[in-house]
C-alpha cells in the first residue's frame, strides 16, 4: 500500500504527540543504522512547537530527521481556501492540523507535509478551488474514482499518476505534480460543509537534503 493510500483510508491525519514519538523512534533507528551515526550531531527538541529534528553530519553527506506539528500552506505549495479554519478531531485535545516529516541520507530524500482544514462551503466548491490551484504544477489528476487500469508500471518515469491513490467514500482526491514532488487535494464531506486536507509528498534519491 502507498504511503499516500495509507493517508487517505485514515479519517484524518493525525499529528499527536504520541504519534510523533512513534515517528521519531523509527527515523532514528534509520539514522543509527547509518556509518554516519556518531561523526557529529546536531538535536533540537522543541516540545512547545511539537517539534524534533536531528542532523548527522559526515565529511561528504548528511542524514537527518525532522517530525514536526507544525506546517505552512508556503510548504504545502498550495494556498489556504478563503474563510476555511483548521481541522481538529473533536474529542482529541492533543490533536494537531498540521504536520510535517522529513528524512534524508546520502542516497534518499522524503518530506511530507499535511495541513487539515474544514469550511462551511460545499465539497464541490472546494474541489473546483483547488483544482484550479492544482493546475499550475501542470495536468490535475481526479482520482476520486480510483486508478484507471494501467499497463506495465515504469518505476523511473516521472509521469505522476493515481496509482493506488483513492479518497473514502463520499470523498474527492486530486493530484499534480510529479511523481517526486507531488501536490494533493482530499476533500470530504462534513455537515453541511466539508473538510479537507492539503498534502504535499516528496521522495527522491537526490544526494541532498529536502527543501
Amino acid at each position: 500500500m502507498s504511503q499516500q493510500r495509507a493517508l487517505f483510508r485514515c479519517k484524518s491525519v493525525s499529528a499527536s504527540p504520541g504519534a510523533l514519538a512513534g515517528i521519531v523512534l523509527a527515523g532514528i533507528t534509520s539514522l543509527a543504522a547509518s556509518p554516519l551515526w556518531g561523526q557529529e550531531k546536531e538535536h533540537k527538541d522543541t516540545s512547545k512547537d511539537k517539534e524534533f529534528s536531528v542532523t548527522v553530519q559526515g565529511p561528504e553527506s548528511d542524514a537527518g530527521l525532522i517530525v514536526s506539528a507544525r506546517a505552512t500552506a508556503k510548504e504545502v505549495g498550495l494556498p489556504i481556501y478563503p474563510g476555511s479554519i483548521p481541522h481538529r478531531e473533536q474529542g482529541k485535545d492533543d490533536d494537531s492540523p498540521a504536520a510535517k516529516l522529513g528524512l534524508w541520507g546520502s542516497s534518499f530524500g522524503f518530506k511530507l507535509v499535511v495541513l487539515k482544514m474544514e469550511s462551511k462551503d460545499t465539497p464541490r466548491k472546494i474541489a473546483d478551488y483547488y483544482q484550479n490551484a492544482l493546475a499550475k504544477y501542470g495536468t490535475v489528476l481526479d482520482c476520486t474514482n480510483g486508478a484507471r487500469p494501467q499497463q506495465a508500471k515504469d518505476e523511473k518515469s516521472e509521469k505522476l499518476t493515481c496509482g493506488d491513490d483513492k479518497p473514502e467514500a463520499g470523498g474527492m482526491l486530486f493530484k499534480a505534480g510529479t511523481a517526486e514532488k507531488q501536490h494533493i487535494v482530499a476533500v470530504q464531506p462534513k455537515g453541511n460543509g466539508a473538510e479537507f486536507q492539503l498534502l504535499y509528498v516528496e521522495a527522491r534519491g537526490e544526494k541532498k537534503k529536502p527543501a
